[in-house]
């Protein structure tokens, strides 16, 4: 019976590990991402457009610091696209009390991520594009404010303000009130996290001010690696039943 127990939930087990450590891979990649992301925007881009003014204050910035921008720009989005992964990751520690906390934590932050994206391509990559282009200052700042007034612009920004500072305290009460990682890690992932995205266009420093976000996403990351370590074998209960039968005919013979 054990031989086929085994055979049965091996395979399993096996799975439920190495996606559960894919996922704890995301964590220390994303803060690498969001980090670099930060350092790299030019200072003073971090801006809604919403008037001309605005815009032919940020096109020259934009021009002297394109390929600068792209960059920071495309890294933004990546680092979003993590944070969603991320806080699904971290809601896999959350397996008893608080889990339906953390479920809704790994919602908000995945709404989150994704309106964040979608204003980071209208703002750092887009503002690049516009002081790229063969046009006047003037066509690119109207270019500029038309994008962020669109309804999708608007319904993205509600959404991620709305969400970006709800997720960190929502999910880290979960991890607070399940016990599942120590409650000091708790409250570094969730102030960690407020504070990073609350950072504007500041420079290079702003390594320092994200540093504990940093810190908290690789001790996240280990606990889900150990985490996954001791996943319980998950077997199909008809295959279980089969395998019972066949221990059972063979005790008989």
């Amino acid at each position: 019976m054990s031989a086929i127990t085994a055979t049965i939930e091996k395979p399993a087990t096996k799975a439920a590990r190495v996606r559960l450590r894919l996922l704890a891979a995301f964590l220390p990649v994303t803060a690498a991402l969001y980090v670099g992301a930060e350092a790299l925007d030019p200072k003073g881009t971090d801006q809604v457009v919403t008037n001309t003014a605005t815009g032919l204050r940020l096109l020259p910035i934009a021009a002297a610091h394109s390929s600068q921008l792209y960059l920071s720009g495309s890294l933004s989005v990546l680092a979003l696209g993590g944070l969603a992964v991320s806080y699904a990751a971290i809601a896999t520690l959350v397996t008893g009390r608080g889990w339906v906390i953390a479920t809704i934590g790994a919602l908000l932050g995945g709404l989150g991520a994704f309106a964040g994206a979608m204003l980071n391509v209208l703002g750092g990559i887009s503002l690049a594009v516009a002081a790229s282009a063969h046009t006047t200052q003037a066509a690119a700042a109207r270019f500029l404010v038309t994008g962020f007034d669109s309804w999708p612009a608007q319904a993205a920004g509600y959404a991620y303000f709305a969400s970006e500072y709800a997720a960190p305290v929502v999910m880290g009460f979960a991890l607070w009130r399940s016990r599942a990682v120590p409650r000091w890690l708790a409250v570094l992932f969730t102030a960690g996290l407020e504070v990073a995205e609350s950072m504007g266009a500041i420079g290079p420093e702003v390594v320092l001010f994200m540093l504990p976000f940093a810190v908290a996403m690789v001790l996240l990351a280990a606990r889900i690696w150990q985490a996954a370590g001791h996943q319980v074998p998950m077997t199909n209960p008809e295959q279980a039943s089969h395998a019972g039968q066949l221990a059972g005919s063979s005790k008989g013979i």
